[in-house]
């Protein structure tokens, strides 16, 4: 009897400390899933407003944004070659994005495998989801198919509503043309999924470093929703200034 007392005792503590230890890692990987995914996100998030003041240089007429774009392959240059500096910061940029995904898909494919089964059929109650949470999903997608349409329109000169130009500032100008109305509004669309996105990944980045707590909350609301207005509107303006004509 006690041979299989202790036994049991022996079995029960075995198992105890696999299953306290599959929980201990399951919760680790969350932790650097969620750290990845905020480090990803403020690569990103710096990269987005020094390409807003990139754009914005627009207004400064063709010279000031042909200088500007050209002056980017000449960073670091001659220790580096000419672009070399760009093409890194473009790698470092698509890592970035792919860790960004690739966590982000993994965690909402955990927090899915965890909901009890009875609960993935009820109704979702969407009272107290903010609509930057509500859009994350489908609001990355469409980013993501934005960024594809992005690069292709003004970075490689693939796609050309306005025609093709070896010249930035013309291929911006061009492509946002009032009869390419359509792009502009696609532009748009996904430049105010990106706000909503960025809002709602800023408050969780700061969660994740441990900063947001209650009497905080307020504060970091508003560094979130101001730094998500200040990127939406600085992408905004360029397009929709030369679509009615104030840039040209």
């Amino acid at each position: 009897m006690d041979v299989r007392l202790n036994s049991n005792l022996e079995w029960q503590t075995v198992a105890n400390s696999t299953l306290t230890k599959k929980r201990s890692t399951a919760y680790g990987s969350t932790v650097a899933l969620k750290s990845a995914m905020a480090a990803s996100g403020a690569i990103l998030v710096l990269y987005l407003i020094a390409h807003m003041y990139g754009n914005l240089k627009v207004f400064s007429g063709q010279a000031a944004f042909d200088g500007y774009a050209h002056s980017l392959r000449e960073i670091g240059y001659p220790l580096l070659p000419e672009s070399g500096f760009l093409w890194i910061f473009r790698i470092v940029l698509l890592a970035s994005i792919l860790i960004h995904i690739y966590a982000a898909v993994t965690l909402w494919a955990r927090a899915r495998r965890a909901r009890p089964a009875d609960q993935r059929y009820q109704v979702k109650k969407r009272v107290v989801r903010s609509y930057s949470s509500y859009t994350m999903r489908w609001g990355g997608v469409l980013i993501a198919l934005f960024v594809i349409f992005h690069i292709l329109h003004l970075t490689v000169n693939v796609i050309a509503p306005g025609g093709r130009s070896d010249s930035p500032y013309e291929r911006l100008v061009n492509g946002f043309q009032p009869e390419f109305w359509y792009v502009t509004l696609f532009y748009v669309l996904a430049v105010i999924a990106l706000g909503f996105h960025l809002r709602h990944g800023v408050w969780s980045g700061l969660a994740t470093l441990g900063v947001n707590q209650a009497r905080r909350q307020p504060v970091l609301n508003s560094i979130a929703t101001g730094i998500a207005l200040i990127v939406t509107v600085g992408f905004l303006i360029p397009p929709v200034a030369v679509t009615f004509g104030l840039v040209s």
